[in-house]
């Protein structure tokens, strides 16, 4: 995988992962790069580069986030940096509580105007609030930075409601976070 690989429309790859290993899988869009690798993406860019190396995605993309283990496997989808493309995660096989979770919005009606990103009149992603209006309480920052006071908001309550089962604001993972031993694990982005 080398940090990042191109896939058009209805194409699939399969990647394995080492053991022990952890990271962010995300999918970008309007993506152009030339020969080396080197290019710009409308949503998800990673630094300019088709192979992130090591560098996140730019706000806003919903993202699968993994903990693999010899033991047992953690997963999630996190819409805490912002929702950019329908996205699932389905384990194939294993035990524990290997649940597919999935998020499918459409964001030119579900996501609020004040969140919106469009390119050429078309809403391509949705911010998170705290990309937009930067105030503790909907980052969770300062007196707002712990579990108990770091709550939904009627602005994550467009994701909770649409993707229940997706860790949505800092501090919703407790019941969001997945555990499953022995699986593989198939990822789709639409």
């Amino acid at each position: 995988m080398n940090g990042g690989l191109e896939l058009k429309k209805g194409q699939s790859k399969n990647i394995t992962a080492p053991d022990n290993w952890s990271g962010r899988i995300w999918a970008r869009d309007g993506c152009r790069f030339n020969k080396d690798g080197i290019g710009k993406c409308l949503i998800g860019d990673c630094g300019g580069n088709l192979r992130c190396q090591g560098e996140m995605a730019k706000a806003p993309v919903s993202v699968i986030e993994f903990i693999l283990s010899s033991d047992a496997d953690s997963y999630d989808v996190s819409l805490v940096d912002g929702y950019n493309m329908e996205l699932s995660v389905v384990p194939l096989g294993g035990s524990g509580n290997c649940t597919k979770v999935s998020c499918k919005v459409d964001l030119a009606e579900k996501c609020p105007k004040a969140m919106q990103v469009k390119f050429k009149g078309r809403v391509v992603a949705c911010l998170t609030p705290c990309l937009v209006f930067k105030n503790p309480f909907v980052c969770c920052t300062g007196q707002f930075s712990n579990p108990q006071k770091c709550q939904t908001s009627s602005y994550t309550e467009v994701f909770q409601s649409s993707c229940p089962l997706a860790y949505n604001f800092a501090f919703d993972d407790a019941t969001k976070t997945f555990t499953c031993s022995g699986a593989d694990y198939l990822i789709t982005f639409c």
